[in-house]
């Protein structure tokens, strides 16, 4: 059998030592008395949190554990409240009690206080005298957990029980089926458990009553003696308000009492104590009789009582208890006194106390804030569910949540909680461009002390708040390009960018160098890419417009129109000495509908030499293509007109999309020649245009491998190669449209550094240099390649370094080249030279050949390093 244990609820810690009599426990909140017939130890905030405390009876040198069973058989009670406060009953009748005449009472108790395991510090013993010489001829005691009833003593032989059946038993049997039998010098005392096999349940006046009916046969020499001994308990007769007990008890109770019987005295007290009125009165309890009943009023709440909580089907609700007393003395004849005490335990049944959420968030300090409570002191909150998972006290802390639980004064308690709106467990919902909508669900679980048991309560808290910030836009332009600078806002790239109409995938992200980092996007389009809007073609210079879109593919978003307008330097015409007349058509937006394509000179038949969505370029002779020709003093004019379908053209009515037409006019000086002004009607949106001499770029790239679709960037600069690794090099006119230029290699050379008279030759006058062992390979360039193959040449060459005798001088490279520009239709020497056959000796010495100084171009790699492994592939 296990001892009673007390486990302690965790408030209130205590703990002392002491291994000598009661007196050391005077400042420990220990105290004993004696009332009446019972002796009651109390020990305020006994137990420690996580402690327990287990009782042990003193018999003489035998220690005895007081279990449950064992405690109501020999009529002990024990209880302890949510606070750590304990009360100890035991009857000056019951077992293990030294009794001097019945009338001096000795009690010894050891009380072990423990943790996980008992050490001789944790023992104490406790020992008490009380004295009671006014025994009643009968007295009844109806404790939390057994009733007693002890009358006049003598030998017994046998017992009879009613249930109300006669049930004979010997004393043996009695004692076997957990009833307590004792003899003291001058009383019997019977006490029985509730809910025996041998008790039985009666309604007086509406109270259920336990029963406890026996007759105890005693020997006497040859004689036998019978004795009547009953006790009732009151097991019903509870009526519960909102705010107030009332215990109902039957005035006469036929069992114990005689018709006959004269109460001589009525008390009323708390637990174990009598009141008087005046005390009574200030707690608000009240004692009545009616005929039939006395009754007992108690404020729910009152001071002498406690709240306990409990979880009912997971949900949280309280109960409050009471312990009152009431005692009678009656009197049957002129000396048959009885004495009738009934400790009553009694419970509120238990209330539904949903958990109150209390939102405090304040939208602009960014963090939800909410109180969950009230609760009582037994409720502990172990942890808190998020839409991420479970989290402990301690890790919401760490993760900067505070967690905090606050204390009142009526020792209930509540708990705090905040939460960033930015933590990855709130929920966020954007619900239009400048509102965000924060959620945050959450389930509490709590547990009740001491018992452990759990319960949960959800939470959902949600706010909106106007806290979106944008995204931005920022642009400038150069000569050649649009640069555009996206800056995220506070929802991070949510977006997608649209240039021209079309969405920016990856695809152009090559193409305008887009970049992109956790704040910032950032591209460069050239003004000639095809999402480009031409505005405005004014003189030696064209008006171009980068239309842009910020939207959000998921809420289908227009976030942010951009765009941005610059001019840009181009040349529109061109008037040559030799009568020669260029120019550019360009489509601008007033002219949407127009195809460069079907654009002609006054001659219909002079068509474009080259067109395509976008521009038109003719090239004619100022004596051809319908151009007439009017002297001013000392100047010549030459004149023509692009339009759609030249002079036999019908003019549009349609004011929204009028009638492309362009004026190109050449003024000559007799003995001279000038860049002049051309230009059309005044419309302000009228593409015109000004003779004016424009500027070809030539540039060279390092190809990947020999397919030249991915190409080494700046940033990949040195490249480094084994020895007699290809080299594929690329050099080509950059943003030309004009299909009559050519580009044509006419010396490349190798070079230890960037500027180094140590250098090698790999083309000669546009061919491979004869003096090579290992030849430089030109590769064909078609129009699967490249828009414009006669803009573009390739060669190969093989990884070399520069060595003197069979030593390294240099472990890198740069590659230079100079190309000379041509025109298809005018070829002179270099744009047609042949290279030299291959039986040309190799010691012969090749010149360079020139070029107009015009058209020729310098360019050169980057460095090119030799891999320090490479002679393991030699």
């Amino acid at each position: 059998m296990r001892p009673i244990i007390l486990r302690s609820n965790g408030v209130n810690p205590f703990s002392y030592a002491c291994n000598v009599a009661f007196s050391c426990f005077a400042g420990a909140g220990l105290n004993v008395e004696c009332l009446g017939n019972v002796m009651r130890l109390t020990a305020d905030n006994f137990l420690a949190s996580g402690s327990q405390l287990e009782i042990e009876a003193i018999n003489g040198s035998q220690v005895v554990p007081l279990t449950p069973a064992l405690a109501a058989k020999c009529g002990y009670s024990v209880e302890s409240d949510p606070w750590g406060n304990t009360k100890l009953s035991a009857s000056l009748l019951s077992c293990f009690i030294q009794s001097q005449g019945d009338h001096v009472f000795d009690i010894r108790l050891r009380l072990r206080l423990f943790d996980n395991k008992v050490s001789e510090e944790d023992v104490t013993e406790v020992s008490h005298t009380c004295e009671s010489k006014h025994w009643a001829s009968r007295e009844i005691l109806c404790e939390r957990n057994f009733m007693e009833v002890p009358t006049s003593l003598h030998n017994i032989w046998k017992m009879v029980f009613y249930t109300p059946k006669e049930k004979p038993m010997i004393l043996q049997d009695v004692i076997k089926a957990g009833y307590g039998v004792r003899t003291t010098p001058t009383r019997l005392v019977v006490r029985s458990p509730y809910n025996m096999a041998d008790t039985y349940t009666q309604n007086v006046d509406g109270v259920q009553m336990e029963v406890l009916r026996v007759t105890t046969y005693f020997k006497r020499g040859w004689s036998v003696t019978l004795m009547d001994t009953t006790a009732a308990c009151p097991t019903g007769g509870l009526l519960f308000t909102e705010n107030v007990i009332t215990w109902y008890m039957p005035r006469y109770i036929p069992t114990v009492m005689d018709k006959e019987h004269r109460i001589l005295e009525l008390y009323m007290g708390i637990n174990g104590k009598r009141l008087d009125p005046a005390q009574m009165n200030a707690m608000g309890y009240t004692l009545s009789l009616t005929d039939s009943h006395i009754i007992i009023s108690l404020p729910v709440g009152g001071p002498h009582g406690y709240y306990k909580s409990h979880a009912l089907n997971y949900e949280y609700h309280t109960t409050y208890s009471i312990e009152p007393m009431l005692e009678l003395l009656w009197e049957k004849g002129v000396s048959d006194t009885t004495r009738y005490k009934v400790h009553y335990p009694i419970a509120t049944p238990p209330k539904p106390q949903p958990p109150q959420i209390t939102d405090n968030t304040v939208a602009g300090l960014g963090f939800f804030n909410m109180l969950l409570g009230t609760f009582l002191h037994d409720v502990e909150l172990m942890n808190i569910t998020f839409s991420t998972g479970v989290m402990t006290l301690a890790e919401a802390n760490v993760r900067g949540f505070n967690v905090q639980q606050h204390g009142f004064s009526n020792g209930s308690k509540a708990f705090t909680i905040q939460v960033p709106f930015s933590d990855a467990v709130v929920l966020k919902a954007t619900i239009d461009q400048e509102t965000t909508t924060y959620t945050l669900p959450l389930i509490f679980g709590l547990t009740i002390l001491p018992e452990y048991t759990p319960f949960s309560h959800p939470a959902l808290l949600e706010i909106t708040v106007q806290d979106v910030t944008p995204p931005t836009v920022r642009g400038h332009c150069d000569d050649e390009n649009f640069y555009v600078t996206v800056t995220y806002g506070n929802q991070g790239k949510n977006f997608n960018v649209m240039v021209g109409g079309k969405d920016l995938f990856a695809d152009l992200y090559a193409e305008y160098s887009v970049h992109e980092n956790a704040t910032h996007l950032s591209m460069t389009v050239p003004f000639l890419a095809n999402e480009v809007t031409f505005e405005l073609a004014h003189r030696s210079s064209i008006r171009a417009r980068l239309h842009g879109l910020l939207w959000d593919p998921v809420n289908n978003w227009h976030l942010k129109n951009f765009s941005l307008a610059c001019s840009f330097p181009l040349t529109m015409t061109e008037c040559f000495s030799n009568g020669t007349i260029t120019a550019l058509a360009v489509k601008v937006e007033s002219a949407s509908q127009m195809n460069p394509s079907q654009l002609t000179l006054n001659d219909p038949s002079c068509k474009p030499t080259f067109s395509n969505s976008r521009f038109a370029y003719f090239s004619f002779d100022a004596s051809s293509c319908g151009t007439t020709r009017k002297f001013f003093d000392d100047i010549m004019m030459y004149q023509n007109e692009i339009s759609e379908g030249g002079r036999n053209r019908i003019d549009h009515k349609d004011a929204v999309q009028p009638h492309y037409h362009m004026l190109v006019s050449c003024y000559y000086m007799l003995n001279d020649t000038q860049t002049v002004t051309f230009f059309t009607n005044p419309r302000r949106y009228e593409p015109f245009a000004e003779t004016g001499v424009g500027k070809l770029h030539v540039g060279m790239r390092l190809a990947k491998d020999s397919s030249y679709s991915t190409f080494y960037m700046e940033e990949d600069y040195p490249v480094v190669k084994y020895l007699r690794a290809p080299l594929y090099f690329e050099v080509g006119l950059i943003q030309s449209t004009d299909p009559r230029l050519e580009l044509v290699l006419e010396n490349c050379w190798a070079t230890a550094d960037g500027d180094s008279t140590m250098s090698w030759d790999l083309i000669v006058n546009g061919c491979e240099n004869p003096d090579d062992h290992h030849k430089t390979t030109f590769q064909p360039v078609t129009f699967e390649h490249v828009q414009y193959p006669l803009h573009t040449k390739r060669f190969e060459v093989k990884m070399f370094t520069f060595v003197k005798d069979d030593v390294v001088l240099r472990d890198q490279i740069y590659v230079n080249c100079e190309a000379v520009i041509c025109d298809i239709n005018q070829p002179d020497a270099i744009c047609r030279r042949q290279c030299p056959s291959q039986n040309v000796g190799r010691n012969t010495k090749v010149r360079r050949g020139t070029a107009k100084q015009l058209r020729r171009r310098r360019i050169s790699s980057g460095k090119i390093v030799l891999s320090s492994f490479g002679s393991e592939f030699q």
